[in-house]
């Protein structure tokens, strides 16, 4: 079982869904508590009743948290829109040809279940490794809040 897993599944344990916890990964890694984030993200739970999975969606919050624009005086980071895509396109890969789809009943196999700790937790893994990497291949610690 890896590192990453191992952060992820307490707090699966402690109710959080999938985007609330690649949130509190963000903000764990900055040293940073945001409740209000973390509620927030709560509107991506369960691919909002079927979509998208939040892991997908979730993960795009958590890219734009270090890589978006955040106030008027503010650009995006150069390429974000690139590490954005690039985030899809591991996700896709990593889920398409193995369940079928990006949505949350396509990855659990029926509609409306409940995320499956097998399936759900190895791919929340995944993904936090992933943007870890994107982040740090743009020259970015994961670890540093984006500043003004």
């Amino acid at each position: 079982m890896s590192d990453t897993l191992m952060r992820v599944l307490p707090l699966a344990g402690r109710g959080y869904c999938c985007s609330q916890i690649l949130g509190l990964l963000a903000l764990e890694a900055q040293g940073r508590e945001n409740p209000d984030l973390v509620r927030a993200l709560g509107g991506l739970c369960h691919g909002q009743g079927g979509g998208t999975c939040g892991i997908l969606t979730g993960g795009a919050c958590v890219l734009a948290l270090y890589l978006g624009k955040g106030a008027d005086q503010e650009e995006p980071v150069e390429r974000a829109d690139l590490v954005q895509a690039e985030f899809l396109d591991w996700f896709r890969g990593r889920v398409e040809g193995q369940y079928g789809g990006i949505t949350c009943a396509a990855i659990l196999g029926e509609e409306g279940g409940k995320p499956d700790v097998s399936r759900c937790g190895d791919l929340l893994a995944g993904a936090w490794d992933c943007i870890l990497g994107l982040l740090t291949a743009q020259g970015l610690d994961p670890s540093l809040p984006r500043s003004a």
